[in-house]
C-alpha cells in the first residue's frame, strides 16, 4: 500500500482542525480557500501550494514548520515501514554536472558575508 504524501499531509490538517473543534466552513474562510478545495487537501485528493498551505496553517493558528515537521515524522515512519510507494515521496538527485557541496558552500560563505556586513 502506497500512501502520498498529500494523503498524509491532509490527515495532519484535518487532525488539528478538528481536535479544535472548528469546521471546515471555519478554516476555509479564515484561510480564504474555498470549502471544497480545503476539503479536497484534507482528503489528499489535492496539492496545496506552498501559499495555500502557509494559509490553512495560519487559519489553524499552527506554525506551518510544526506542521510540516509532524508530516515528514509521519513520513520517515511509512519509509521504515516500507509503505512508501515508487509513486509517492522520492528523494531527489541533482541533475548530473551541479556540484551540491559546492554550492552549499557558496551559500555559506555568502551569509557569512552578509552578517558580518550587517
Amino acid at each position: 500500500m502506497a500512501v502520498p504524501l498529500r494523503g498524509v499531509l491532509g490527515d495532519e490538517l484535518r487532525t488539528r482542525r478538528v481536535r479544535q473543534g472548528r469546521t471546515l466552513r471555519q478554516v476555509s474562510k479564515e484561510a480564504r480557500v474555498s470549502l471544497g478545495y480545503l476539503s479536497e487537501v484534507e482528503r489528499g485528493q489535492k496539492e496545496a501550494s506552498s501559499e495555500l498551505l502557509a494559509a490553512i496553517c495560519g487559519a489553524l493558528h499552527t506554525p506551518l514548520s510544526v506542521v510540516l515537521r509532524s508530516v515528514s515524522d509521519e513520513v520517515s515512519r511509512f519509509e521504515a515501514e516500507g509503505l512508501m510507494g515508487d509513486n509517492t515521496v522520492r528523494q531527489l538527485e541533482p541533475p548530473a554536472g551541479i556540484d551540491v557541496a559546492g554550492a552549499q558552500a557558496s551559500a555559506g560563505a555568502r551569509a557569512s558575508a552578509a552578517v558580518s556586513a550587517a
